[in-house]
């Protein structure tokens, strides 16, 4: 190892969830970090140890990759409008998730929607966050609310400018498939994401947005497709989830009725890597810092999905369907961690046995690019144990 390379050493791990559908649970108790990214997984006894600069001791709890956060609404820093509220990124952060992903940054007071305005307010986005992560909290951000009159040539200099979202689309005067699917066919050829909201309107100015759009628009990922907040009805969404092959991106702030037909579909479709989560929040809802949290508990327990894989919806499946560096326990990807245990006092005989009952695991700490970001969690219930950091 290189002088000048910084090395995290985190032992005694009681059990590593990999955020993997087809290996949920990994073997070891130690995790070795280099330089932010994660060098080697395995048993202590068989890694190279010596020479660290840090050492954390999970004391025998459970660590996972950073739950991801797949339908967020950020305004500007760590600061919403919507609700009037400071520091909900940082709150998010204690909720164990280490990387947002932007819908949009619709909340702006005085959004443009001029097409020069929305593609500058896009690029500032990226770039402010880019440049000033609140906690340390990855957010990626600056996705434009696409409008009518938008031309090939608007994608192309988005995407040269660093701009890789669509803002959900149906926010903005877009709301026609036909458009819609030219305008997505244009970002994807400049290397840009999309989504869609899916269900009826959230807020003044959305618009209905039913299954024929949606299949027609052929977003990257079918924006919040149990509703935000209201859903399609029941075979409109069954409809989804067989004719395409898109993401399916269930957010805490829509029908949690919907949210287990969803999750029942991909079952028995044998496509739950699909299956991505989601808040879509700073929102009318408030802010849920626990939000990601909440959703594996509820899709574990009334789903009846044991919470290894349910942990994998948040965390592994949104790295692999968004094409990310977060999200996963393999080597090379960012070091980028949450540690958990059974809350104090919860049914169960373990983490896994207690949040498939439905209840919220505690927060520990969480880890951002090998660098501990927060520890014992001041908005999950507490944890029966806690890391500690050695040195």
């Amino acid at each position: 190892m290189d002088s000048s390379q910084n090395k995290l050493v985190i032992k005694k791990i009681g059990m590593i969830l990999s955020g993997k559908l087809e290996q949920p649970i990994l073997d070891g108790d130690c995790i070795i970090c280099i330089d932010g990214k994660i060098a080697a997984i395995g048993y202590e006894k068989d890694l190279n140890t010596d020479d660290p600069d840090q050492i954390i001791d999970a004391n025998g709890v459970t660590i996972s990759p950073g739950l991801i956060d797949s339908h967020i609404h950020p305004v500007v820093g760590d600061y919403t409008p919507r609700q009037q509220q400071l520091h909900w990124i940082d709150s998010t952060l204690n909720g164990g998730v280490t990387t947002l992903i932007s819908a949009g940054e619709v909340h702006m007071p005085g959004r443009p929607k001029d097409i020069v305005g929305l593609k500058a307010m896009a690029i500032a986005a990226q770039r402010w966050y880019e440049n000033f992560r609140p906690s340390g909290v990855k957010v990626l951000a600056g996705a434009p609310v696409i409008e009518h009159g938008m031309v090939e040539e608007d994608f192309k200099e988005l995407s040269n400018a660093g701009v890789k979202l669509l803002g959900e689309i149906g926010l903005g005067s877009v709301k026609d498939g036909p458009t819609a699917k030219k305008m997505v066919q244009w970002a994807r050829k400049y290397g840009i994401q999309s989504t869609i909201h899916t269900g009826g309107p959230s807020i003044p100015g959305s618009g209905l947005i039913d299954k024929d759009i949606v299949l027609e628009a052929d977003t990257d990922v079918i924006g919040h497709i149990n509703g935000g907040h209201s859903a399609l009805p029941d075979d409109q969404i069954v409809c989804l989830c067989e004719s395409c092959q898109r993401s399916l991106e269930i957010v805490h702030n829509g029908n949690e009725r919907a949210a287990i037909l969803t999750l029942n579909t991909a079952r028995e479709l044998n496509q739950l890597d699909r299956i991505i989560l989601g808040t879509d929040g700073p929102a009318g809802s408030g802010v849920q810092p626990l939000g990601i949290l909440r959703m594996i508990a509820l899709l574990s327990s009334f789903g009846n999905v044991p919470a290894e894989v349910a942990f994998c919806f948040g965390t592994g499946n949104t790295s692999r369907n968004r094409e990310l560096d977060v999200g996963l326990m393999e080597v090379g990807y960012c070091a980028d961690f949450v540690f958990m245990d059974q809350a104090q006092h919860s049914p169960g005989n373990s983490l896994l046995e207690s949040v498939a009952q439905g209840n919220l695991p505690g927060v520990g700490m969480t880890i951002i690019d090998g660098i501990v970001r927060s520890q014992r969690s001041r908005n999950t219930p507490p944890a029966m144990r806690l890391p500690q950091i050695l040195s």
